[in-house]
This record gives structure tokens, C-alpha cells and sequence, in this order.
């Protein structure tokens, strides 16, 4: 990986340089991450002009390799205790030479972008802006294995879950489960709250377990996600307890599993994000409920659960191979119930197959 991670630094620091920029401080965790590897809380990766630093509030634990930086990168430490290692960073790259230094400006409070230019008042502060973040839209094979993984972790906890007695049990009690499951079975942990909506609270959207007991007839709407090597996946079911389904159960839940399908097949490599929305979308505005749909249709995933791209109606930009996304369309009858189907797909051309599908839990409407 180390090579890796010196490929990513490299394209962040070529862009930094064609801005005017000879360095770049890192602070926001995941593009650490991203650029270093597993790091400790709070370390900020500074791009300098003759050598990387990670620069951390104490040493790594290198005990264990998935808990280890970049072997590459230099540490240093930040002397005594409760220095900021940002502004440790600062004064580092001026004292290398640098006269400019690019920096994440949408995670830094104001407060910390003062402390950055008192600590050098000679360097001046330019904007990285979202670079880190476009880097990471597309996925090499090793972190889409990792996503892969993650999701045969979550399919394994959802099935498990799915053989057990439900009728009686809290929505609290389901989720914290489900999470168990997911460490169990070698997830690093969820990779969000997992959402467990029983009965009229599947007509919440982002609905939080409560401890509403499962009844029979309910609706269960259950989204979870495992999170592994870093790498967070996501899957949403929606299910029948204890009896056969209801008629408008049936046909609510045919016409999410018709828009979700529609919104799946129109992964390609150069879709444009509003029309992977609009192919979901237009069939439950169709049939009337657009009122009751989600803002989005469907997001990218990765180190963090909610990453570019964003399929919304007023996304504008297109996908590309090897974008991991979520497909998510559900409608949320307030006081009645509802239905969400959540995949998480890798975009893939044709000549490969098209998408794939990473979350293989079946979408049949099953009464369990």
C-alpha cells in the first residue's frame, strides 16, 4: 500500500502546485486516511516541499499492521502535551522553505486557520478546496475489496438476524444485534447507527430505533452497514412480520422495488448523477408519491458513509467506472408505514458485466 498512498500524495501535491501552492496541510480525518493510511486521532498529514510529514499529538501504535500509517511518511510528534499538530504542521512547512500552504478550509474552524497563520505570519493561506475529496470519488480494486467484504459482513449479520424470532423483540434490542453481528463476523464496527422502523415508524424517514416492540403485520424497514479496513458499506430491507402481506403492502412495495431496479440499471460508466435520480424517481412520481420520496436517490460510499457522487435532481457531473454508490429509493407514509430497498453497487461498464451489485441480501417482500 505504501506505494499507494505515495501515488495519492503525489496527484494532491502536483494539484496543490498548479494552484500556487508549494505545500498542503491535511486535517480532515478521512483524507489523512486516504493520503497516510491508518493514523491516530487527530493527526494531520502536511505535504512539504522536500518531505510529508504526519504529524500526530503522540507516536503511532505500530503494534498492528492495520493500525500503522504509510511506513513511508515521516512522524513527528508534537512536543509536550496539548499542541495542536495543524499548527505544529504550519510551522514545519515554513521552517522547510515553504512560502504558501494549501489548506483545508471547509473542515477548519476559524479559530484553528488564526492559530495556522500566527504561528507563520510569512506563509500565506490558499484554499486545497474539495481536491482530496474528488481523488477519493474513484475506488481502486483493494479499497472496492474492502467494500465488497464489508458487505458480505453486513449481508451475513441481516440474514442471521432474518432466522430469529422477531414478534415481541424492541427495535433498540434489533439494532444493537445487528451491530454485534456485524463486529462478530470482523467488521471494524457499523459504518452509521444502524435504523431499525417497525409498524407507523417505518413511515419515518432516518427513523431511530425506539423501544416500540415488533407486532405482527408490521412493516420492518431495517438499514444498516459495516464498516471494514476503514471502508463503509450500507444495505436497506424492508420485510412483512408474522403474516402473509396486505394487499397495499404488496403493491407499496412492488413499486419501490420497480423504481430501485430502474435506478440500478442506470449505473453506466458517463450517466449523468440527475438522470441515475430521475430513472428512480420518476416511477414513484408517477404513481403519486412524490411527496413522500427522499431528497436523494442514491449517494457514494467509502471511507465515509455519504462521499460524492450525490444522485439528486440537481447533481450535475457523471459517473464514472469503479464508483461505489448506494441506490436508496423508498417512500415513508407517516402513521401508516413504508418501504426503502438499499444497495450498494460498484458502476461497471457493460463489457464487464455492468454494475456490481456488493449487497446480495434478496429484495423478495418476505414475511417473516
Amino acid at each position: 500500500m505504501s506505494e499507494v498512498y505515495a501515488l495519492r500524495r503525489t496527484r494532491l501535491r502536483e494539484s496543490c502546485n498548479a494552484g500556487g501552492s508549494a505545500a498542503a496541510l491535511v486535517t480532515r480525518p478521512a483524507n489523512v486516511r486516504y493520503l497516510a493510511g491508518p493514523a491516530p486521532e487527530g493527526a494531520v498529514l502536511l505535504l512539504g516541499p522536500a518531505e510529508d510529514f504526519l504529524v500526530c499529538a503522540g507516536l503511532p501504535d505500530d503494534r498492528c499492521e492495520q493500525t500503522r500509517p504509510d511506513e513511508a511518511l515521516r512522524v513527528h510528534a508534537v512536543p509536550g502535551t496539548g499542541g495542536d499538530p495543524a499548527v505544529e504542521a504550519a510551522g514545519l512547512a515554513a521552517t522547510g522553505g515553504a512560502d504558501s500552504l494549501a489548506v483545508e478550509e471547509h473542515h477548519l474552524t476559524v479559530t484553528r486557520h488564526r492559530a495556522l497563520g500566527s504561528v507563520a505570519p510569512g506563509l500565506r493561506l490558499a484554499n486545497v478546496g474539495g481536491a482530496v475529496e474528488q481523488l477519493r470519488v474513484v475506488k481502486d480494486e483493494e479499497e472496492i475489496s474492502c467494500l465488497r467484504i464489508g458487505a458480505e459482513i453486513a449481508d451475513q449479520a441481516l440474514g442471521e438476524l432474518l432466522e430469529s424470532i422477531l414478534v415481541g423483540r424492541t427495535e433498540r434490542h434489533l439494532a444493537l444485534e445487528l451491530e454485534r453481528r456485524l463486529v462478530d463476523h470482523g467488521a471494524d464496527g457499523p459504518a452509521f447507527a444502524t435504523s431499525v422502523a417497525t409498524g407507523p415508524n417505518a413511515g419515518r424517514p432516518g427513523h431511530r430505533p425506539t423501544d416500540r416492540r415488533v407486532e405482527e403485520g408490521d412493516f420492518l424497514s431495517v438499514c444498516l452497514g459495516a464498516a471494514y479496513r476503514g471502508y463503509r458499506c450500507e444495505i436497506g430491507r424492508t420485510f412483512v412480520i408474522g403474516t402473509a402481506p396486505a394487499d397495499w403492502q404488496i403493491e407499496l412495495y412492488n413499486l419501490v422495488f420497480t423504481a430501485q431496479r430502474a435506478g440500478r440499471e442506470s449505473l453506466v460508466p458517463g450517466a449523468a448523477c440527475r438522470d441515475v435520480d430521475r430513472a428512480a424517481r420518476q416511477v414513484l412520481d408517477s404513481a403519486g408519491y412524490a411527496a413522500a420520496l427522499p431528497a436523494l436517490i442514491g449517494h457514494g460510499v467509502g471511507l465515509e458513509i455519504d462521499e460524492d457522487p450525490q444522485l439528486t435532481p440537481g447533481t450535475m457531473g457523471k459517473l464514472d467506472a469503479c464508483v461505489p454508490v448506494t441506490v436508496e429509493p423508498g417512500v415513508h407514509l407517516p402513521g401508516r408505514g413504508g418501504v426503502r430497498i438499499d444497495d450498494t453497487l460498484v458502476v461497471r461498464p457493460e463489457a464487464d458485466g455492468g454494475p456490481e451489485l456488493l449487497t446480495i441480501t434478496t429484495k423478495e417482500l418476505l414475511a417473516l
